[in-house]
């Protein structure tokens, strides 16, 4: 469950190391009774904005420099997603991959495991440049 102001590490090679989240687009709103407060899991869409970049990236030269607002999807998650057989995917930290308006990833290679609920989420693109889909 990743909410607003959560830091997360850049699982592609766009130059962005790590990101924070400010708006979850897709995800849940919690429990009826309690406050509402969107959180995403794997899959969902997230707009976040760049912390640390490369020095060489498009993030850091002149007038793209850090702070840049983007589009991202997210890959790996440390709260537990429960799938339909019963069992569940836990990943060690949080991470996300920069994509474009039409949802395409924008960088050429993904580091480390994907879930495997991108593939029913529509990420293909995703799924095929990943290095392990768990």
């Amino acid at each position: 469950m990743i909410q607003q102001q959560t830091m997360v590490d850049v699982a592609d090679n766009t130059g962005a190391k790590q990101v924070m989240i400010i708006r979850v687009l897709g995800g849940s709103t919690g429990r009826p009774g309690k406050p509402r407060r969107r959180v995403a899991g794997v899959g969902d869409i997230v707009i976040c904005t760049v912390k640390k970049a490369l020095a060489n990236s498009d993030f850091m030269k002149p007038g793209n420099h850090k702070g840049r607002v983007v589009k991202a999807v997210v890959v790996r998650a440390r709260h537990a997603t429960r799938r339909p057989d019963g069992s569940y995917v836990r990943f060690d930290r949080n991470a996300v991959v920069l994509i474009d308006d039409r949802n395409e990833p924008r960088g050429t290679r993904i580091f480390g495991a994907v879930a495997r609920e991108l593939r029913e989420k529509g990420f293909m693109k995703i799924v095929s440049l990943a290095d392990e889909v768990v």
